[in-house]
């Protein structure tokens, strides 16, 4: 960990909090502190946002092939520094290496997509319908932005909010997740050495969210928020935001339905959804939740799921052979556990797991329920954990009811080798993204993000810089 950097980035430096002060990064496969990181205050938090208004000037007019190319070295850092970022992650967030490892292409992807957007950003020249004006269109950056990323994807979810940001032309104070501050760091410096100009990127390391960032969303400077974490967090920055009107974009929380119909390929379905439900131990905003089986084929798609979750190898990230690390934290396991209880309770069958084992770390093993309640709490609460819950269904217009009867929408699965019902289904859906017959949607080069309460804007894609531009129309006569 000597390597990693553990002060606050501020203008191009790396500085102390303003008092003093440090929090721990636990490793939750042991419990043991790996290091402690500065923890910043209102002051610090200031200090960034002045940064970044300072850079955003210069750093709006910089060429677009400039900021392309900072992307692209970035790009090529990252992935020369795989296997280094992958341990500094499964150390931290505890994910197996192998799934670390696939994160960090997965977030250098980012910034190689947009790397190549930064040079794509258009505008027009139009008449107007009177013929006597034309209306010419730019594209500006909005400005300085308050970036907040989880702890799930501690180097993804950073580089798909700065990858956009960077080739817009914005500047930015970065506030990554407390439990994982150390990818977030090493994105900084690397960032650095690629030859993003001082004061562009701020990354400041909080145990004190809400000191840090409601002064700033409130004080008119920000001019864009992009988060992704909790429904309920998400909501309180949407009202911290409004004051002074600035412009947001929320990637929230999900309970997706996976879906798997009479016709359904079995071994696709099982396939799907051990990549839907068992990457990242459950700990993604994308996880199936909702297994709704077709009543003829709910035993045998149970009994296979069963097999394949029992047989996946419950360890430290970093040993050899494992499949499933441990969760985040304490917390973490203990919301699972009482689910999963919850749902016993309410005449659960467990087909594997169901039970946290002793020792130390956060573990919790892979779970199958079948008979799964329509009223036990897991079927409305995000598990974020390795626990499948089986529902059967008997028709289709029944089952786009259930799936539909949430709050959130960010994505649904659905299995079946009908056509015709693979899109009226997914049509049906009120998600903003749809896995057919496959259990991974996730894609820098595909709009990711939600409807209902899951979300506002997109992230990745064509569309993923929009979030981070503005339209200036300038009226121009012509006699």
């Amino acid at each position: 960990m000597t390597d990693t950097p553990t002060q606050l980035f501020i203008g191009g430096a790396w500085v102390d909090a303003a008092d003093g002060a440090t929090m721990p990064v636990d490793d939750p496969a042991t419990g043991e502190i790996l290091c402690h990181v500065a923890d910043a205050g209102p002051k610090d938090a200031k200090l960034a946002e002045e940064a970044a208004v300072r850079a955003q000037e210069e750093w709006a007019r910089t060429a677009p092939r400039a900021r392309s190319e900072i992307l692209r070295r970035a790009y090529e850092i990252i992935i020369e520094r795989t296997d280094e970022l992958a341990h500094l992650m499964t150390s931290e967030m505890g994910k197996p290496l192998a799934e670390a490892r696939g994160e960090v292409a997965y977030a250098a992807e980012f910034f190689r997509w947009f790397s190549e957007e930064a040079v794509r950003i258009d505008g027009g020249l139009a008449t107007l319908p009177d013929g006597r004006n034309r209306m010419l269109l730019s594209r500006r950056p909005v400005g300085p932005c308050l970036l907040i990323t989880p702890w799930n994807f501690p180097l993804a979810m950073g580089t798909r909010k700065i990858g956009p940001a960077v080739a817009a032309g914005c500047t930015m104070v970065l506030k990554p997740a407390p439990q994982t501050p150390l990818s977030s760091l090493a994105l900084a410096a690397i960032l650095k050495e690629a030859g993003l100009p001082d004061g562009v990127l701020n990354v400041v390391t909080t145990s004190r969210a809400g000191e840090v960032c409601e002064p700033l969303l409130r004080g008119g400077r920000i001019r864009k928020l992009s988060f992704t974490g909790s429904t309920a967090v998400g909501q309180l920055l949407l009202a911290q935001s409004a004051q002074a009107v600035v412009r947001t974009s929320m990637e929230l929380g999900g309970n997706a339905p996976f879906v798997v119909f009479e016709d359904a390929d079995l071994d696709k379905a099982v396939d799907g959804a051990m990549v839907a439900k068992m990457r990242n131990m459950g700990e993604a905003c994308t996880a199936a939740n909702r297994f709704f089986v077709h009543r003829s084929v709910a035993a045998e798609f149970g009994r296979r799921l069963a097999e394949r979750m029992g047989a996946l190898v419950v360890g430290p990230g970093t040993r050899d052979g494992v499949d499933v690390g441990p969760l985040i934290d304490k917390r973490g396991r203990a919301k699972v556990e009482e689910l999963v209880a919850d749902a016993v309770e309410r005449g659960a069958q467990v087909l594997v797991g169901g039970h946290a084992p002793e020792g130390p770390g956060c573990f919790y093993p892979p779970t199958v329920l079948a008979d799964v309640d329509p009223g036990s709490r897991l079927m409305d609460t995000e598990i974020f954990g390795p626990v499948a819950a089986i529902l059967t269904f008997d028709d289709e217009d029944e089952v786009i009811r259930r799936a539909n009867d949430t709050p959130w929408g960010l994505v649904g699965y659905v299995f079946t080798e009908g056509l015709d019902r693979a899109l009226r289904v997914s049509e049906r859906l009120e998600v903003g993204m749809v896995g057919l017959n496959t259990g991974l949607v996730s894609n820098p080069a595909a709009p990711f993000g939600g409807v209902k309460q899951s979300g506002l804007g997109r992230e990745g894609g064509r569309v993923g810089i929009d979030e981070f531009l503005e339209y200036q129309y300038l009226a121009v006569p012509v006699r």
